[in-house]
């Protein structure tokens, strides 16, 4: 009887870890900054382990600031960073790691760029299509700094519907 239990019990197994093969979407928090590099590689690493004949999908999510509102006082409103002559650079610089892990392991990857709150533009984003799992890289904020303004990773895994891997630098 234990044995016949136990046999069941692998079987069971072995059709949990072949589901877990299936195809991911994972969404990457990307800002430049070390930690986010460290988040791609990490996102990249992931969609690489996927064996089955279903390719994963990397989303790389680079969420900017809302641009300020003009005033009647100003006389040129200030053009959007995604605008500007300098945006292809500073895109190619910001999203450089995450391209060269997936074009160096073969993994789909789509980028995005978004105006808004980084948590909130995140979690939306993660709802809509359907994301298995947010990788986001922790900021090592300080104490103050963290009670202040609040943690991106720390919004994210308390309002995601999907699991978040949160990466240390």
């Amino acid at each position: 009887m234990l044995r016949k239990t136990w046999q069941s019990n692998v079987r069971r197994c072995e059709k949990v870890v072949t589901m877990l093969n299936l195809r991911k979407k994972i969404l990457v928090a990307i800002d430049g900054s070390p930690q986010s590099d460290k988040a791609a590689e990490e996102a990249v690493r992931m969609a690489s382990g996927n064996q089955s004949q279903f390719k994963s999908r990397v989303y790389a999510m680079l969420v900017l600031p809302n641009a300020p509102t003009s005033t009647y006082t100003d006389f040129v409103p200030k053009v959007p960073v995604t605008e500007s002559e300098k945006w292809d650079e500073l895109r190619r610089r910001i999203f450089y790691v995450v391209e060269k892990c997936a074009l160096e392991n073969d993994v789909p990857l789509e980028m995005i760029v978004e105006y808004g709150e980084p948590g909130d533009k995140l979690i939306e984003f993660a709802k809509r299509e359907q994301v298995d799992v947010v990788v986001i890289g922790s900021s090592g904020k300080g104490f103050i700094q963290r009670r202040l303004k609040g943690s991106v990773s720390h919004r994210v895994s308390n309002g995601a519907h999907c699991s978040v891997y949160i990466v240390r630098g």
